[in-house]
């Protein structure tokens, strides 16, 4: 038996949190993958409330990947930032990412101590049921 029952999913009884762009195709696609499958999560519109280092951080460890991968290059805060610099540091990135919310990458799912980018959507379904 695999554990997992005939339904049942994390999301079922877990607070599910979606870190959220609504004028993102990818944040919006995950967001309808949630719903089409029962799940309502808190919808933290991020670029209006954006995390605070300590949340920003905490984001990182549940997701298992450093600030750079989290990084959005192509925007223009990016160079504001001087984060085009290879030596730029964590530390410096992550205060970038609070300063300049759009530095990054979205949408984030949070199923209690399990994080997902949602980069495609369906990468979220991982924390979600299983």
């Amino acid at each position: 038996m695999t554990g997992r029952t005939s339904g049942a999913s994390r999301a079922s009884v877990l607070p599910v949190t979606i870190y959220h762009n609504p004028r993102c195709s990818k944040s919006r696609q995950t967001l309808a993958l949630l719903e089409e499958r029962g799940v309502k999560p808190k919808v933290i519109e991020y670029l209006v409330t954006p995390p605070t280092e300590a949340e920003l951080k905490h984001l990182l460890k549940l997701l298992g990947i450093t600030p750079r991968e989290l990084l959005r290059h192509k925007e223009e805060e990016f160079k504001t930032a001087g984060l085009d610099r290879p030596d730029a540091t964590d530390a410096e990135i992550v205060r970038a990412m609070v300063k300049y919310p759009r530095l990054i990458e979205r949408p984030i799912v949070v199923a209690g101590n399990k994080a997902a980018l949602g980069r495609p959507p369906e990468n979220v379904i991982k924390i979600l049921w299983e």
